[in-house]
């Protein structure tokens, strides 16, 4: 069995190809040749006083291939000045978070590969925003509006590059030093204009794709600011409030994100940044996990876990394909493409790339 680190992956992962896998992997679900189980986590209370540890995985399979994807975290939650949660990552040793992608073939079983997931992670959701962005932007998309400026918002914007003739961005980060520095990285590694803007709303206006790449706990940018033909795409599901949602005339969905579930006490959905949790500890211990999404967009629940409530029953991206007049139909609608879902099966597609594994044991040999 194959062990392949972060560098290998990089070395073989290329952009193009991780929208192409996923695309053909998400076409299939409807026939059943592809399937996937949605995230699920775990959470048990911790040594820091504000945080819980959380263990989370999701599972996905096609082509031959199994993918579970199992990442451990402690969690904290801190307020900022304006009483606004974010999430945090604590590291034991800075640098050394690792998640882990275990391949089995499924027409033998063999255990193949475990694989790192830190490049992969950050490549399979760029893909996924990268995806909406070819079926649901105007074909002569050239600005695009980053809010967010970590590794999340490089692989957005080098997945954005590949599938329209991007020109130039707009990148905001509260942290000067943030967007000043990923604006230099960025322009020169696509080739673009990337500017850094001292206002959220500088980034947004004008522009052409929208996308939020943030840790943001509330909405990041106003319903005002959003105009006739952009299209608009996310990271978390908080970050787009329900008046933003009101203004979107499409919303694809990449796929069902939230397992389907009648929750209790110790099973509920949106708690922190989980999409459906299994929560340990006592009352007083859950009370450290920001509570469920009172304002949810495309992000909250209902009593039976349909989806995770409004959104729930917009079509997704396999209905699209089959559908394309539930998609942009002219250049004045605004459209939206929820970053969300089917991720279990984005790590077996991805891994399944017919280059990763073989030319990992070429490296490795």
């Amino acid at each position: 069995m194959l062990i392949i680190n972060n560098e290998i992956v990089s070395k073989v992962l290329n952009m193009k190809d991780c929208i192409r896998v996923q695309e053909e992997a998400f076409k299939k679900i409807p026939k059943g040749g592809a399937i996937h189980r949605p995230r699920i986590d775990m959470y048990m209370p911790c040594d820091r006083e504000d945080g819980y540890f959380r263990w989370g995985t999701m599972e996905g399979a096609n082509d031959g291939f199994f993918a579970i994807r199992m990442k451990s975290d402690i969690i904290y939650w801190p307020e900022n000045e304006s009483g606004n949660w974010t999430e945090e990552k604590f590291c034991r040793e800075p640098g050394t978070y690792c998640g882990m992608v275990l391949i089995i073939s499924t027409q033998n079983a063999e255990p193949l590969a475990f694989i790192n997931d830190g490049h992969i992670q950050h490549m399979r959701v760029g893909g996924g925003a990268g995806i909406g962005v070819k079926n649901l932007s105007r074909e002569n998309s050239n600005t695009v509006g980053m809010l967010g400026s970590g590794g999340m918002a490089r692989t957005f914007l080098e997945a954005f590059c590949c599938v329209r003739k991007i020109t130039n961005c707009r990148v905001y980060s509260p942290t000067k030093d943030h967007r000043n520095e990923y604006a230099k990285e960025m322009s020169k590694k696509l080739n673009i204009e990337v500017y850094a803007v001292s206002s959220p709303e500088e980034a947004v206006k004008g522009c052409d794709i929208l996308s939020t790449c943030t840790d943001s706990m509330v909405p990041v940018f106003e319903p005002e600011w959003i105009e006739p033909g952009m299209h608009v795409t996310n990271l978390g599901r908080r970050e787009i409030s329900d008046k933003v949602t009101d203004r979107f005339d499409v919303v694809i969905r990449q796929g069902t994100a939230g397992l389907q579930m009648k929750q209790t006490e110790r099973f509920q959905a949106e708690r922190g940044l989980s999409p459906a949790a299994f929560i340990g500890g006592s009352v007083e211990e859950m009370a450290r996990i920001p509570s469920k999404n009172p304002n949810p967009g495309f992000g909250g629940d209902d009593p039976e876990f349909n989806d995770r409530g409004k959104g729930g029953d917009k079509p997704d991206f396999a209905e699209l394909m089959t559908n394309p007049s539930k998609g942009r139909t002219n250049d004045d609608q605004v459209t939206f493409y929820r970053n969300v879902g089917n991720q279990g099966l984005q790590f077996s597609s991805v891994n399944s790339t017919e280059n990763i594994s073989e030319t990992a044991f070429k490296l490795d040999s």
